[in-house]
This record gives structure tokens, C-alpha cells and sequence, in this order.
């Protein structure tokens, strides 16, 4: 009878193994609303990354631990039986940081300048971090009218020093190793 449980012991430690990993966590965070526009200049988008705020994201940030996301977005220029030439590789970085005397919360975005935005609200501060708006990818004149391309993005964590000094939490759960799948939107332009 030992010899029965043994292997039913295995199988049910497996299970909580693979659910508690960190692929399986992963798959809460999305990017979702990829819109891209242009005004009379420019190629933008418009992005929003979801379900990445876990309880221990939220507590992390409440405890005054700065944390940071990475937006990689690449553009490409598809070539008919050759390898798409990319023409845009930008990596957008928020990061969100709770000052618990003067009880705000201070997000700064890398395309706007990482100007501090200030909030006393962290559903506020959550949106901030979570969007982008208005991002140029790259100037109008640089593509080619009835070009076929491909936009491709994703959010992940990344272990690094942030431009400007600042430490930097892993972003999505407390395994911190994770980042969503990439999303691709083909277009012509």
C-alpha cells in the first residue's frame, strides 16, 4: 500500500509545481487595445497591458519598492522571399514607485520623458503604468505607401538598472521571470 502513495504523493507535488510556476502565472498578464494611427507625420500607437497588478505586485508597491515593466515594440518592413527588414526597435519603460510620507504615487514613462506624473490614487497610478498613448513608432515619411508591415510588441520584466538610477522590482508576480506573448498586427500601409 506504501508503494501507492508514493507515486500519488509525486503526481500531486507535479501538479502544484506546474501550476505555481511561472509560465503558468504568466498567462494573466495580457497586452490587449493595440491600435495604430497616424497623424500627418507620424505612425502611432496605442497599447494596454492587463492583468499584471497581482496582490504581491500591489503589495510590493505599497511597501515603497519602486517597479518597473519593458514595452519592446519592433516594426518591420516585409520583403517578398527575403528576411523583413526591421525599421523601428523601441523599448518603452514605465515604472511606478509609492511615496509613503507624502503618501502619492509617482509613475514615469520613458517616451514622455520620464517626467513624473503624480497620483494619490493607485488605480490612477495602475492605469499610468499600464498605457500607452500616442507613442510615434516612426515618422510617415520613412515607409512606403501600399508596403506590407508588421508591428510586433510585448511587456517583460527585466532584472536590469533602469536609464536615470532607478532600481527596478520585477514587475508581474513574485517569481518575477515573466513576460506576455508577443502580439502582431499586420498592416498595410
Amino acid at each position: 500500500m506504501a508503494s501507492h502513495s508514493k507515486p500519488t504523493t509525486c503526481a500531486l507535488l507535479m501538479c502544484v509545481l506546474v501550476l505555481a510556476s511561472p509560465a503558468a502565472a504568466a498567462q494573466t498578464a495580457a497586452i490587449n487595445s493595440i491600435t495604430l494611427s497616424n497623424t500627418n507625420d507620424d505612425l502611432l500607437l496605442y497599447a494596454s497591458l492587463q492583468g499584471a497588478f497581482t496582490e504581491e505586485i500591489k503589495q510590493a508597491v505599497l511597501s515603497g519598492t519602486t517597479t518597473s515593466v519593458v514595452f519592446i515594440i519592433l516594426l518591420k518592413q516585409g520583403r517578398f522571399l527575403w528576411f523583413d527588414d526591421k525599421i523601428a526597435d523601441i523599448n518603452v519603460v514605465h515604472s511606478i514607485a509609492y511615496d509613503k510620507v507624502k503618501k502619492e504615487f509617482v509613475v514615469r514613462r520613458s517616451w514622455r520623458n520620464s517626467e513624473p506624473e503624480i497620483t494619490p490614487s493607485f488605480e490612477e497610478a495602475q492605469m499610468l503604468v499600464s498605457r500607452i498613448e500616442s507613442l510615434k513608432i516612426i515618422p510617415l515619411s520613412r515607409i512606403a505607401k501600399g508596403s506590407q508591415y508588421q508591428l510586433q510588441i510585448k511587456a517583460e520584466a527585466s532584472r536590469k538598472t533602469l536609464p536615470l538610477g532607478l532600481n527596478t522590482v520585477l514587475f508581474f508576480m513574485s517569481f518575477w521571470d515573466v513576460a506576455t506573448d508577443w502580439y502582431i498586427i499586420d498592416f498595410t500601409y
